[in-house]
């Protein structure tokens, strides 16, 4: 495939930020604003401390949330305007070297069917996120002040030294990641997408713009990673700015930083748009990304030696972030994927023996429910498939007959392979059955101790397929 290098310029903005009776616009010295160039945590806080009040209300956070931050992550910056963004600490040479290579999912064609730059989880939402690999012009936005080029054109991600085409590994790396970004953005009404959309679905014009989004760029060069050594940067909060939306555009995602592994850039897309989404970071009292335990880590975070990544609310052990993840998202333009099953036998979707359906678990309490008709007795099981890479969604499944009486039930253990394969999050029963009526119910499940060894139900949320067939 020939890598064509869009040009697709981020215009600066030209409505204004306010600051009690202080208006900012975009292009306002800098001696008129807060913070003369972008400013470290600690140092920004001791700056802005008698308007913290104001510069909070800016960034949607609440006074003592934001103090916390600046004063304890030292990720955290502020830029001219007062705008909280991070600058995500890049991976060792070893780290990067752990993960799996650009070609090691050889199924992951499976996962993600079509070509790699047409993909999308949920066509036709009014919300998306871009996954764009293939190279961008970054002009006129916040990206490009503090000293930085007032234009810069990225690159396309490359891996083999050819920048003209791209090669079979590295659309299976393009597959592999956005199948893993849409698993963890599954139960939101969002359309994570390779292709391109127009520049009008990614902006947003005013308050009655109804369709906007995020691009996510995936950034191999060193124009800006080279002077923060970091893994990525995305502002906080900004998803569903009404004004100056294409300012604090894009988040950016450094191969140089986090490697150019599926993995990797996975979590570091989804971590970057949660970001842009109003999320800060999960960590505890000494450290600012927790890297998790046994097969889990949250999403916010540092999820890249975990098998299982989910959003979470802080219910690990020293959690330093106790915010709701998914109600935090909710309030940033990212509602909730509209239910696709009933929860019970009476409201239950229609299943056919032989074939697969696709749903979705969304909220903690959802219960997927099916119906099937057994027309000849025999041996028939039935499987619950989690998400093929990056599964969020650890699912229980019970086999009910007509009276609503369980007859089979399968939860599995859950752990990992390694840091890119989940065990035990799908689940399958299998047994003889008459002729009949018969429903399939598919529970999500947590796993273990949600201090040490595991997590709650909370962030166990995602796609799955169910089947029941002849065996």
């Amino acid at each position: 495939m020939r890598k064509q290098l869009r040009r697709t310029c981020a215009l600066a903005c030209t409505g204004a930020v306010v600051f009690g009776g202080l208006a900012i616009g975009a292009g306002a010295r800098a001696d008129a604003q807060l913070l003369k160039q972008p400013t470290p945590g600690v140092q920004a806080l001791a700056q802005v401390q008698s308007r913290l009040a104001e510069v909070a209300a800016t960034n949607g956070l609440p006074v003592d949330q934001l103090q916390r931050i600046l004063a304890t992550d030292k990720t955290a910056w502020l830029d001219e305007g007062s705008r909280l963004f991070y600058r995500e600490p890049q991976l060792t040479p070893a780290q990067k070297s752990e993960e799996a290579s650009p070609r090691w999912a050889t199924e992951s064609v499976e996962a993600a069917t079509g070509p790699a730059f047409e993909l999308h989880s949920k066509a036709g939402s009014n919300r998306v996120i871009y996954l764009d690999f293939d190279g961008h012009t970054i002009t006129g936005t916040a990206w490009n002040t503090g000293g930085k080029p007032a234009t810069v054109n990225v690159s396309a991600y490359d891996t083999d030294g050819d920048p003209a085409n791209y090669s079979t590994a590295e659309q299976d790396v393009v597959r592999d990641v956005w199948a893993r970004v849409a698993e963890d953005y599954a139960s939101f009404d969002v359309d994570v997408t390779t292709q391109a959309p127009p520049q009008s679905a990614i902006d947003r014009s005013g308050a009655s713009d109804a369709q906007y989004g995020t691009r996510v760029l995936i950034d191999p060069d060193t124009w800006y990673q080279s002077g923060c050594g970091c893994g990525g940067v995305a502002y906080v909060g900004v998803y569903d700015n009404s004004s100056q939306h294409d300012y604090y555009q894009p988040a950016l995602v450094f191969t140089k930083g986090v490697g150019t592994g599926a993995k990797n850039l996975a979590e570091a897309a989804s971590h970057e748009a949660g970001h842009n989404v109003g999320l800060g970071h999960d960590g505890t009292s000494s450290v600012g990304y927790y890297q998790g335990h046994g097969a889990w880590a949250p999403i916010m975070g540092v999820g890249y030696y975990r098998g299982i990544s989910q959003w979470s609310k802080g219910e690990y052990a020293d959690a330093n972030n106790k915010e709701d993840d998914y109600a935090v998202v909710g309030t940033h333009g990212l509602a909730a994927r509209a239910d696709d099953a009933g929860d019970t036998t009476a409201a239950a979707a229609a299943l056919t023996v032989g074939t697969a359906v696709t749903g979705y678990v969304g909220t903690e309490t959802d219960t997927d429910v099916y119906k099937v008709t057994v027309d000849a007795a025999g041996n028939y099981t039935a499987t619950a498939n989690a998400a093929a890479f990056g599964g969020n969604l650890d699912i229980k499944l019970d086999l009910l007959n007509s009276a609503g009486t369980v007859v089979a039930s399968a939860d599995p253990a859950s752990g990992q392979t390694d840091a890119a394969t989940p065990t035990g999050l799908s689940s399958s029963v299998t047994a003889n059955l008459a002729a009949g009526t018969y429903y399939v119910r598919i529970d999500n499940v947590g796993y273990g101790d949600p201090l040490s060894t595991g997590y709650t139900t909370y962030g166990s949320r995602g796609a799955y397929t169910v089947k029941l067939a002849t065996s």
